[in-house]
């Protein structure tokens, strides 16, 4: 059964609509993705379906009885409770059904054994029991765990938690109030690697239908089984995983441009044959008339295909990366000899040793707190070193973008702090500003100090881009980006010439953009090929048990393999339909990531002839081996 039906949504704001004609329906088990550019209406439409904001039209349906949870990046507003206290004020209702069952108890002790009663008494235990029972309570706490605390926070004051924390623990006030509908906006900001993991393997748990709004793609590619997207004031739902979603965009855009180029060449031909005859005889001109309204019917039919093109390929104002072919530096760009980094009394890691070479793409992994940061600042020589050795290399440039944009020059305007940064002309500054988002003399102006937390974000990232380094250490670079920028930024990282030090939750980054992965695992650092899939794998299969030895078999006496007989014309010819179909499906695949690729839709297109040829080869040999 639907936890919720929604039909013909339809919002508002200062009586323009933001959306109109939304229609989805979400059961329990479904985890649906809400996708779609900034500023299409997903973070209003979940408050809507939480009830704190109006619609202008339209109907939504609950189950009976359906309990709904909120988190959004919103920080708690009673800030006087304990962590605990705040957490478990999200289950209030199991809190008044432990009271309910209480006195329903005590009247069937007295004699009340009316089927009212034993009713209401059998629906208020099912509910607490698929909460998990009397431990309703220990489950919420281990939430709390799941998501980075310790059992020392849980008395601890919310005033004494910073935003992140905050943030952290309104996710799990909505997961441990074990809701019917889940409504999630933005749930992996500030969870570490480790969080992000139990996150996903609890979403996939619940019992419970959820509603995504997230830019973290292989969280979305762990958790989703729809998507519905908002884009342009329309909703398309799509039932099936993240990456199938992208594939079939591809697929829409593709059959939408050749049902756009078929249309307008049969307008063409009409059009020639209404402009040659339609002055000639009667009969002919009145042919011409009856083609003339031909041709207004499938000009209505194209405006139709263009416009489903353009909001396929539609695109919502994104960064733009192009990173400067920076100079040669040295072999050895970065080598440290047992290295110790500590704050204060804590040693975060202990006799390090490692190199990275030039033109390497190395991404820095661990859990929060465990020195990542101190790590990249200690190798800038922002920090001391307070053992061993860590030094860059000759002709080595660095660029730092950190987490907190402590390289940034607050004086002045926006475009004195890129001029100031980079060296470059107004012209040429107030180009880069355009291309992260700064349009216009009022965006140039604007003073640095009153730039918001995204807007410094972006301005860093301007800066590192123009600056020529040759070797990259980027700390959480996706903070504020939203999704198509950051796949922006990953082809930028991918493509770049020099070397790259990189730190981000961001896996789908991590695994693009990394050709070695250093793990910051008991105080050591150690290292791993590949990007973060492949340390995924190493990491289990150290942890995973040893395989149980089995006893030899008996070796068999040798015989002479037989000879295979020659594969016959249908065998050659499904092995050959085998490599065509692998080859249609990685062009989709490269689809999925850059629709406007005319090169691989020619590709695509080429592909997809030759396999659908082999196809109607295999059916006239099927038919000659039959006869």
């Amino acid at each position: 059964m639907a936890v919720l039906i929604a039909s013909n949504l339809r919002k508002e704001l200062s009586g323009d609509p933001l959306f109109d004609g939304v229609s989805f329906k979400v059961e329990r088990r479904d985890r649906v993705a809400l996708s779609g550019p900034n500023g299409a209406g997903k973070t209003t439409l979940l408050r809507a379906l939480m009830g704190e904001t109006s619609l202008q039209g339209g109907d939504l349906a609950f189950q009976k009885g359906t309990r709904i949870a909120l988190h959004d990046q919103r920080p708690p507003l009673e800030r006087g409770l304990s962590l605990r206290e705040y957490v478990l004020s999200g289950a209030s209702d199991l809190l008044a059904l432990e009271d309910e069952l209480r006195r329903l108890e005590q009247a069937m002790a007295q004699g009340d054994h009316a089927d009212a009663t034993m009713r209401r008494y059998g629906e208020a235990q099912a509910r607490l029991e698929h909460a998990g029972g009397y431990d309703w309570r220990e489950r919420a706490t281990a939430v709390l765990r799941g998501l980075g605390f310790g059992d020392e926070d849980l008395d601890r004051r919310l005033e004494t938690f910073s935003g992140g924390e905050l943030t952290r623990a309104s996710l799990a006030r909505a997961l441990g109030g074990d809701p019917d509908l889940l409504l999630l906006d933005e749930p992996t900001n500030h969870l570490d690697v480790e969080s992000l993991e139990w996150l996903e393997r609890e979403l996939q748990s619940l019992d419970a239908g959820i509603l995504i709004v997230a830019h973290d793609r292989w969280f979305l590619e762990a958790v989703a089984n729809a998507v519905l997207e908002l884009d342009a004031g329309r909703s398309t739902y799509f039932a099936g995983p993240w990456h199938e979603w992208r594939i079939e965009k591809a697929a829409r855009l593709h059959a939408a441009s050749k049902t756009a180029d078929r249309i307008g060449a049969d307008i063409e031909r009409l059009e020639r044959f209404v402009a040659r005859f339609r002055a000639s005889t009667e009969k002919m001109a009145r042919k011409a008339q009856v083609k003339m309204r031909q041709i207004e019917r499938y000009k209505q039919e194209r405006s139709k295909a263009t416009d489903q093109i353009e909001l396929l390929t539609r695109r919502s104002k994104k960064l733009g990366f192009e990173f400067l072919k920076p100079p040669r530096s040295g072999r050895t760009v970065v080598e440290a000899d047992g290295l110790t980094v500590q704050i204060g009394d804590r040693v975060l890691l202990d006799d390090v040793s490692f190199a990275i070479e030039r033109g390497e793409h190395v991404a820095l992994v661990g859990p929060n707190g465990s020195g990542k940061t101190t790590l990249l600042e200690t190798i800038l020589e922002k920090r001391e070193v307070q053992g061993g050795s860590v030094r860059l290399g000759h002709g080595v440039e660095a660029a730092y973008f950190s987490q907190q944009e402590m390289e940034l020059d607050t004086r002045g305007s926006v475009l004195q702090c890129v001029q100031r940064a980079t060296g470059l002309q107004r012209p040429d500054a107030q180009k880069l500003l355009g291309r992260f988002l700064f349009s216009g003399w009022g965006e140039h102006e604007k003073p640095v100090v009153a730039l918001s937390g995204g807007e410094r974000r972006r301005l860093a990232l301007a800066i590192v881009v123009a600056s020529g380094a040759n070797l990259l250490v980027v700390d959480e670079p996706t903070n504020h980006l939203d999704l198509e920028s950051r796949e922006a930024l990953e082809a930028a990282l991918e493509a770049f010439p020099g070397t790259v030090l990189l730190v981000s939750h961001d896996r789908a980054l991590l695994d693009a953009a990394a050709q070695r992965t250093l793990a910051v695992e008991d105080l050591h650092l150690n290292s791993y090929d590949g990007g973060w899939a492949d340390y995924v794998r190493e990491r289990e299969a150290r942890s995973a048990p040893p395989p149980a030895a089995e006893p030899k078999p008996a070796k068999p006496p040798k015989q002479r393999a037989p000879r295979k007989p020659a594969p016959s014309e249908l065998e050659r010819i499904e092995a050959q339909i085998a490599a065509r179909e692998s080859i249609v499906a990685d062009l989709e695949r490269r689809l999925a990531d850059d629709w406007n690729d005319v090169e691989t839709l020619a590709a695509h297109r080429q592909a997809r002839d030759e396999l659908q040829a082999l196809l109607q080869r295999w059916e006239t040999a099927f038919e000659r081996a039959q006869t």
